[in-house]
């Protein structure tokens, strides 16, 4: 049985525990629509720290596709890096390059961050992951 797309997801890094969600949104400014991916993550057990927001806005030479002809999840630059929010191993890389930048799983608020300012490094830390043999997850 497929999962459902909704549910949340678990991911274990350092033998900390998050589910992750991906949200796809739309939003109208000046006449023009705007697609977004919110990944979010939340540590586990609950109230053990405040949830971390990625997002990732539709821009110039940029893409957040709603859809066909690329797949649902997909977030990139037009020319370079890219990623699949729905790899466990892509949200693993984000969630290290939020690390990275010091984002702290115990912090009680919500934390967003641009995801755009974290693409680079994380599809990085993914391709080096995956290799020519495929994903290591």
């Amino acid at each position: 049985m497929p999962r459902h797309p909704k549910k949340p997801r678990r991911l274990i890094v350092d033998g900390r525990t998050y589910l992750w969600t991906l949200r796809h949104s739309h939003s109208v400014a000046d006449s023009s629509r705007s697609c977004c991916e919110t990944l979010t993550l939340y540590p586990q057990p609950v109230g053990t720290g405040g949830p971390l927001r990625i997002v990732f806005t539709q821009g110039p030479g940029r893409y957040v596709p709603g859809g066909a002809p690329l797949g649902s999840g997909d977030v990139g630059y037009v020319r370079g890096a890219s990623l699949n929010l729905h790899e466990p191993g892509a949200v693993r890389a984000l969630l290290d390059a939020a690390s990275t930048r010091g984002w702290q799983p115990e912090g009680r608020r919500v934390v967003e961050i641009d995801g755009w300012s974290l693409l680079d490094a994380a599809a990085a830390a993914r391709a080096a992951a995956t290799g020519p043999a495929g994903p290591k997850e």
